[in-house]
């Protein structure tokens, strides 16, 4: 869930425009002028696409409604104790741990689904203000210009503007890791003298509008996957918008706490690795080549073969690190770089082929 644009627009607009000029090169001034080479009147079947999506979107909202039954409890729990949480953790310490826990295990269920779908929402135009609302906007702190566009209503009268995309609010309230969302006071979970990370109280005002507002979007992105009906330009678009975003991500994933520790200064991706989530995106677009596989293979299966090599390749380069870390591997920030160049390398070498059957194939990619 990267908390910006996934991928730079002009950036974007520089590398289709070469892949364009590559794929149609013009005739030396010298040669007579020539039809451009028909291709073939291609009949494609992108329901899977859609089925994907929409398996995804209704398992997420499972997952959230189970998180907002968690976090109504929670928040139950807090107004009995007229919101007192010294009191509260000294009498019900066990229940409100437990509620913690399980709110904390339901986010981690609800947040990989989401990132399983990310590389077709994000990547399809109208679809796309979804991913910045529930998993890429930043807050109004972070980008004045450009938040994620919502607001959420807190139980207790308040409205926190424009406070960034919803899995980012959730899971800093669930993981203390941003002061105004938890509350002050010392709370040792496992009772061993000392407090360490994640031994915090969410704000439940803060947990319950914040929950309540992913699970409302959960449901409504649901009803727009629904709806859509899936287009030879949106599956090209989101392959080319979306493979090269290796470096943001591992950029991030180096920011994190994953690499970075204890200086890590970010908010959010501290419960999930960045490298798990980049295996999920990719998931997702595989998917959407696996869709348009019949389209390119009938003009060029090479490159059909290339893209789908490149793309797994790509997935199995990124598995590789993530089982590294999972084994107790700390990388340095200097080897995230080398890794995170390695993988946008790949990465760019992938969206250069999509964009030059979709320049072949006369599809259009939208900026």
């Amino acid at each position: 869930m990267l908390k910006s644009s996934p991928v730079s627009l002009p950036a974007l607009a520089a590398m289709t425009a070469l892949m364009l000029a590559i794929a149609g090169c013009a005739a030396p001034p010298t040669a007579a002028p020539t039809a451009p080479p028909s291709t073939p009147d291609i009949a494609v079947d992108l329901s899977g696409i859609k089925s994907y999506l929409l398996e995804k979107t209704g398992r997420l909202k499972q997952a959230t409604a189970a998180l907002k039954e968690t976090s109504d409890r929670y928040y139950a729990l807090a107004k009995e104790a007229n919101f007192d949480y010294v009191a509260l953790f000294a009498a019900r310490k066990d229940e409100v741990i437990g509620l913690i826990q399980t709110a904390r295990e339901r986010w981690m269920i609800a947040s990989p689904l989401y990132e399983q779908m990310e590389g077709i929402v994000a990547g399809t135009p109208s679809l796309a203000e979804f991913d910045v609302i529930i998993d890429a906007g930043a807050s109004k702190e972070e980008d004045p210009q450009d938040p994620a566009p919502i607001d959420v209503a807190l139980p207790d009268g308040r409205l926190l503007e424009k406070p960034g995309n919803l899995f980012g609010v959730t899971e800093s309230t669930l993981w203390g890791t941003f002061e105004a969302f938890r509350v002050p006071g010392q709370f040792d979970f496992n009772g061993d003298g000392r407090i360490e990370f994640g031994e915090s109280l969410p704000d439940a005002n803060v947990l319950k509008g914040g929950v309540d507002a992913l699970d409302e979007q959960a449901g409504k992105l649901a009803e727009a996957a629904q709806a859509w009906t899936p287009t030879e330009s949106d599956a090209f678009t989101a392959l080319v918008v979306m493979v090269p975003t290796m470096s943001e991500y591992f950029d991030s994933w180096k920011n994190s706490r994953f690499v970075a520790g204890e200086a890590s200064t970010q908010r959010d991706f501290v419960a999930i690795s960045r490298l798990a989530d980049i295996q999920d995106i990719l998931s997702s677009l595989i998917v959407v080549h696996e869709n348009i596989s019949p389209m390119i293979r009938a003009v060029d299966a090479a490159q059909d073969d290339a893209i789908r090599r490149g793309l797994s390749d790509l997935k199995v380069f990124v598995a590789g690190v993530h089982k590294q870390e999972t084994g107790g591997k700390r990388f340095k920030p200097e080897e995230a770089d080398v890794l995170g160049k390695e993988a946008q390398d790949r990465a760019d070498a992938i969206t250069g082929r999509i964009a030059q059957m979709a320049a072949r194939l006369g599809i259009k990619i939208e900026q």
